[in-house]
């Protein structure tokens, strides 16, 4: 994979933060720079997808009603924790 010439604008503050940054990890403030849009682009992916496979669950008519996410939060933290809970809400039901 190749590599290309990227110009941006950074204000003040943010261009002396990520310098500091960058002395600190004994690294070029670009190569900072990369990995964070690299790390921001692979967060917005990965959200995107299950934004998408949430809207084709929901498609397909199939919810957790509250009533059982409600009983399963109850479970957090304590000793009988259980799985979270399959989708109770089908077309069927509704």
């Amino acid at each position: 994979m190749g590599t290309a010439p990227y110009s941006i604008r950074l204000d003040d503050e943010l261009r002396q933060s990520l310098e500091r940054e960058a002395a600190l990890e004994d690294r070029p403030p670009a190569q900072l720079a990369v990995r964070a849009i690299r790390a921001m682009l692979e967060a917005k992916a990965t959200k995107r997808a299950a934004l998408e496979a949430a809207l084709r669950q929901a498609d397909q008519g199939r919810f957790i009603s509250a009533e059982a996410m409600n009983d399963w939060i109850d479970t957090w933290d304590t000793e009988d924790e259980g799985p979270a809970p399959k989708a109770d809400i089908t077309p069927d039901e509704a």
